[in-house]
């Protein structure tokens, strides 16, 4: 690990009390690391009781933006915000806002609730600087990158820090440490990004080659989750499935979307929310931290690989139950309480 990795400020373990349901929590500390699972329902530091940002660019080569707001009718995690963004996979940014508005209003009116409007967020990828110093970065001041430092302003709490579930570019992220620095003491980044080639993750794609730099800010300064096991999404919905859907316009509309997903594993952008909402999704972790000792831009086009360290930032998903996606889906949408009319 190289000498020159700047300090991060982790979080050590602390007794508080949340409401009815909480009773331990977390408070800044330079110390030690925040434990894997600790105070959690599995083997992540944030779960289904986190309120979340969800970050995409589009809305219809996968079930993310189903597996949200199922999830946000049915014990979590709560969505305070839906940023949706434009990248180098589905670079029309009106289109991608269109279509997840479309989503968002067809869910309200099959009666899911907890659905906020779509926030639009322009992107642009950085040019890493000249000094290759992160502070050097220049940056546009996105909408997503502005909601992400308020909202975590208004939401987060010592022991309940919101969630980034990124399912595209990690721009707006680094973005927002760009803008408030602080706000890596409000957040936990929750990605589906790169791969893994034991004992190593690497952030590359999916996602991780749209903004190298920014995969290279957030790998540092962030506690970072990132989700580098894919899954075949089209078993979640099968054809056979289709007359089993909602009689409702969600329904209809996961109907005529199943024949337009994505056949690629990698283009499962679900899987941080149910990494999150699930604890039986994510199998195996390992805990560990960026490896910055070669610079930026060795190996080209992606982030600093990712090592196994025990006392980390970083959780690195490496294995995962896919038949625990198509259980869920189907345990919510069967659920009579999901539907509130």
């Amino acid at each position: 690990m190289s000498s020159n990795r700047q300090p991060r400020c982790r979080r050590a373990p602390a007794r508080a009390l949340l409401g009815l349901a909480l009773a331990v929590g977390f408070t800044a500390s330079c110390e030690q690391a925040l434990d894997v699972g600790h105070n959690t329902h599995g083997k992540l530091p944030v779960d289904a009781r986190n309120p979340a940002i969800l970050i995409n660019d589009s809305f219809n080569d996968n079930w993310s933006p189903e597996f949200a707001a199922l999830f946000a009718n049915n014990g979590g995690p709560r969505l305070a915000g839906i940023l949706v963004n434009d990248s180098l996979y589905w670079p029309d940014l009106n289109a991608n806002v269109a279509g997840w508005n479309d989503f968002v209003t067809r869910a309200r009116a099959s009666g899911l609730q907890g659905l906020p409007d779509v926030t639009k967020s322009e992107t642009t990828a950085f040019v890493v600087p000249p000094d290759r110093q992160i502070e050097s970065t220049e940056f546009i001041h996105s909408d997503g990158a502005q909601f992400i430092v308020d909202k975590s302003r208004e939401l987060s709490l010592p022991w309940l820090p919101v969630v980034i579930i990124a399912c595209s570019q990690l721009t707006e992220i680094a973005e927002a440490y760009l803008i408030d620095p602080t706000v890596v003491d409000r957040v936990v980044v929750v990605a589906q990004l790169g791969s893994y080639t034991a004992p190593k993750g690497f952030m590359t794609g999916p996602n991780g080659d749209l903004d190298p730099w920014a995969d290279w800010i957030v790998a540092q300064k962030f506690r970072y989750v990132q989700v580098s096991a894919f899954y075949d999404q089209s078993a979640d919905v099968t054809a056979d499935d289709i007359p089993k859907l909602p009689a409702n316009d969600l329904g209809t509309w996961m109907a005529a979307k199943r024949a337009k997903l994505s056949a690629l594993p990698v283009a499962s952008d679900q899987e941080p929310i149910l990494a999150l909402a699930a604890p039986e999704f994510a199998t195996n972790v390992v805990p560990s931290s960026p490896d910055t000792s070669a610079g930026f831009g060795s190996p080209f086009g992606q982030g600093p690989p990712l090592v196994p360290d025990p006392n980390g930032n970083v959780w690195l998903i490496t294995q995962i139950d896919a038949t625990a996606a198509r259980k869920r889906m189907w345990q919510m949408l069967n659920n009579p309480a999901t539907f509130k009319h």
